[in-house]
């Protein structure tokens, strides 16, 4: 079992930034490990995701340029900078963990084992 803990969520103005942070309490040999968010009403949209042990990474559309998905692997820790935050940005974010050991079909939710609890951003206009 694998537990994910985000942290960094917050209440903020548009074209600030804002760091989220998503704690592992353990890892596998080969991962994936991304970010997804759900605005009300809408559905889980993919943000982000990392390939631990290669460092591949892949983003959303919607976030291109002002997201940047990083780790710290002696913390187990995934980070989402976001800058440039738009009002379109404010949802729960989650992070996700998948234990498949390959680069498959990273954007979509079926393809991660582990979510965390989420936190939530808001960006305000």
């Amino acid at each position: 079992q694998v537990q994910l803990v985000e942290s960094g969520g917050g209440l903020v103005q548009a074209g600030d930034s804002l760091r989220l942070s998503c704690a592992a309490s353990r890892t596998f040999s080969s991962y994936v490990i991304g970010w997804f968010r759900q605005a009300p009403g809408k559905e889980r949209e993919f943000v982000s995701c990392l390939s631990w042990s290669g460092g591949r990474t892949d983003y959303g559309d919607s976030v291109k340029g002002r997201f940047t998905i990083s780790r710290d692997n002696a913390k187990n820790t995934v980070y989402l900078q976001m800058n440039s935050l738009k009002p379109e940005d404010t949802a729960i974010y989650y992070c996700a963990l998948s234990s498949r050991g390959s680069w498959g079909a990273v954007t979509i939710t079926r393809w991660y084992d582990y979510w965390g609890q989420g936190t939530q951003v808001t960006v305000s206009s």
